[in-house]
């Protein structure tokens, strides 16, 4: 183990490790939006909600691989053209907005039916009973598997390398090509990777507490 290898590499880590983090942030931040309209869709059954329906089953029955491979090499065909990190951010959107659809449309059918025909019966209206009822209850929740699916989202981030995005993985393997020292850089790699989720493992499980024993009072 040479730590003179570690200390020449750190500033293409460093620089890797924002750019995941940049990534990740914007692709689970989109994913999330398009996961709350989509639940809402399905859930109030809006018309058009089996097109919605059918999104879900081709994101979550295709990898992400496959998806980024249409977007970035296939999609170029028809004169489409999408950078590597836009690509990166649609593909990491189009994959977490089906699992996040699915945690929160469990969340919103989890609220319990009386309190929607409470909600009905003093007179709020559909939208009143979505913002003031449905969706606070729905989000607490759905929290567990929101949890699961961001911590999910970024360990996908790995795939990017296949676009040649200089993420961790990418920047790992590019190392290892040169300098061929494996064990450092793997070292490496694994400890960013522990420095994204580990904290935020820690700090997504201290919200759902907090959030449930302020709601419920366990």
């Amino acid at each position: 183990m040479s730590w003179a290898y570690i200390q020449q590499a750190m500033p293409d880590y460093i620089k890797a490790f924002w750019l995941r983090l940049k990534l990740s942030t914007i692709g689970i931040a989109g994913a999330v939006l398009v996961g709350i309209v989509a639940a809402f869709i399905i859930y109030y059954k809006i018309p058009g909600h089996r097109i919605i329906l059918s999104y879900i089953e081709i994101a979550r029955n295709t990898p992400l691989l496959i998806q980024l491979f249409f977007i970035y090499y296939g999609l170029p065909i028809t004169g489409i053209k999408i950078p590597a990190q836009q690509t990166a951010i649609i593909g990491l959107v189009f994959l977490g907005g089906a699992y996040m659809s699915d945690a929160f449309l469990g969340g919103l059918r989890a609220v319990p039916k009386i309190q929607i025909e409470s909600g009905r019966a003093i007179g709020l209206s559909t939208f009143q009973l979505s913002r003031f009822v449905v969706f606070p209850q729905g989000f607490i929740f759905s929290l567990p598997a929101l949890a699961a699916n961001v911590i999910f989202l970024i360990k996908e981030t790995s795939i990017f390398t296949v676009i040649a995005i200089p993420e961790i993985t990418n920047t790992t393997l590019d190392l290892i090509g040169q300098n061929y020292r494996t064990n450092e850089y793997l070292l490496m790699m694994v400890s960013s990777y522990a420095v994204i989720l580990i904290p935020l493992s820690v700090f997504l499980s201290w919200i759902e507490r907090r959030i449930r024993y302020a709601n419920f009072g366990n």
